[in-house]
């Protein structure tokens, strides 16, 4: 199982902004996304269906190593 990790960017801006974020909903989007894509700069999108924000798909940016989650947030521009 892997231990995730959170940017100091996450800890200090991401939590503060958008408070209503939980730290699990983050690692269920990564285990269990419906689309990833790469990033430029060495980053990873996921997105995934988080039921207890009312059912509403998160986008969740890790760095390259998918390990140490960067930026969260729900998506209302998705698209498969």
């Amino acid at each position: 199982m892997k231990k995730y990790k959170f940017s100091k960017y996450f800890e200090n801006e991401v939590l503060r902004k958008r408070p209503y974020i939980k730290k699990e909903w983050c690692i269920k989007v990564i285990e269990n996304p419906i689309k990833v894509e790469k990033q430029e700069e060495n980053r990873w999108r996921f997105w995934g269906i988080v039921e207890e924000f009312d059912n509403k798909v998160f986008r969740v940016v890790t760095l390259e190593d998918k390990i140490i989650l960067h930026n969260p947030f729900p998506d209302r521009r998705f698209k498969e």
